[in-house]
């Protein structure tokens, strides 16, 4: 690798994991302004500096420092490896899973093409598949390696969870891969940047509607968030990070913030056209009606960037309100949920998408 390769790589690394660190710290702040305004309460507003409060955004260092600065509780009897391991387990799973999602098209830097991803993995939804599903390893370690029933019972709780909806979330995604013809992420946002009709965006929302509602569905029983939060379920067991505290909590609390981005970087690319810019090509934006907006071509990787972070924050918060509107669901309803439901639909889908592939063909 040359030098210049070696920069490249590296500020890659380093703007990636800046901007969803930064996005996941923002979350834990947004999470609990937007429930204090969907139930008119004030929220998160004490923490300030100088007198300055700043509509409560210094809570985030306020809670840094209170993590850092808590007592690392390891309770007696437990295994303090496994206890150890599993939230840093966690973190780096959900963490290294958004180096397949592509942040923009390719551009040249210094005679090199280079991909707006962090790694140019070409079965990439695949692979986020697979760091979320092994990521219920590190939830299953820590409860277990905890020695406490209840920890216990809530990582139980989550691996039936993941093998329940796993399969439905799989299919639900094959029918874009049939459309496609590749699992490589960026090459699915790339055919997605044409028109469909003459005027829309032919994003895969609009070919895959039903694929997209079960995906969504899917992806917040895979982040273990409400209405799908039984492996934590305050009200009942507390979860299987009873015995946590300090960093280690604070571990497993950013892991579930950074999976939800995880999981708006992926539901942006497959069905929102990932970086795609409505009507936006290598020229500037050709309109409906023959109308036509030049742009310079250096802004226009930037325009998709921007795009592409918008779209992640646009489903960041759709996330959150869920999260905050439907009450949780008993395990005997999220199962038939899962089983009776979605996957019977995720094969319903893939079965009408290759009858119309084969139809149009």
């Amino acid at each position: 690798m040359t030098l210049s390769l070696f920069v490249i790589a590296l500020v890659k690394v380093l703007v990636t994991v800046i901007a969803v660190l930064t996005l996941a710290a923002l979350l834990t702040w947004a999470e609990r302004k937007q429930s204090a305004v969907m139930q008119d309460r004030i929220g998160a507003n004490r923490a300030k500096i100088f007198g300055v409060r700043i509509i409560g955004l210094w809570h985030i260092i306020a809670d840094a420092v209170k993590m850092m600065t808590k007592e690392d509780f390891v309770p007696p009897y437990s295994n303090r490896f496994l206890h150890t391991l599993a939230p840093f387990l966690a973190f780096f799973l959900s963490l290294v899973a958004f180096a397949a999602i592509p942040m923009g098209d390719s551009i040249q830097i210094a005679g090199h093409t280079v991909d707006m991803r962090l790694a140019p993995i070409n079965i990439g939804f695949l692979f986020i598949f697979a760091m979320t599903s092994i990521s219920v390893y590190a939830v299953v370690l820590g409860a277990w390696s905890s020695r406490n029933r209840y920890a216990t019972l809530g990582g139980m709780r989550a691996a039936g969870q993941m093998i329940s909806y796993e399969l439905a979330m799989g299919l639900s995604v094959l029918g874009l891969v049939m459309l496609y013809g590749t699992l490589d992420l960026l090459q699915m946002a790339r055919a997605q940047g044409g028109l469909l009709w003459g005027f829309l965006p032919a994003w895969g929302i609009f070919y895959q509607p039903l694929g997209f509602i079960l995906l969504l569905t899917a992806i917040i029983a895979e982040t273990k968030r409400a209405p799908f939060d039984i492996p934590e379920a305050e009200s009942e067991i507390i979860g299987y990070y009873l015995e946590y505290s300090g960093m280690k909590f604070g571990m497993f609390f950013m892991a579930e913030f950074v999976t939800t981005i995880v999981a708006a970087g992926l539901l942006t690319t497959l069905y929102f056209g990932g970086f795609q810019v409505p009507y936006l090509l290598a020229d500037g934006f050709h309109l409906p009606f023959g109308l036509f907006l030049g742009v310079p071509s250096a802004l226009i990787p930037w325009l998709q960037f921007a795009a592409f972070w918008f779209k992640v924050v646009f489903f960041c918060w759709l996330l959150l309100t869920i999260r905050w509107t439907l009450p949780r669901f008993r395990y005997d309803q999220l199962m038939n949920l899962g089983w009776k439901i979605l996957l019977p639909l995720a094969l319903v889908n893939l079965l009408a998408t290759g009858a119309g592939i084969l139809l149009l063909s």
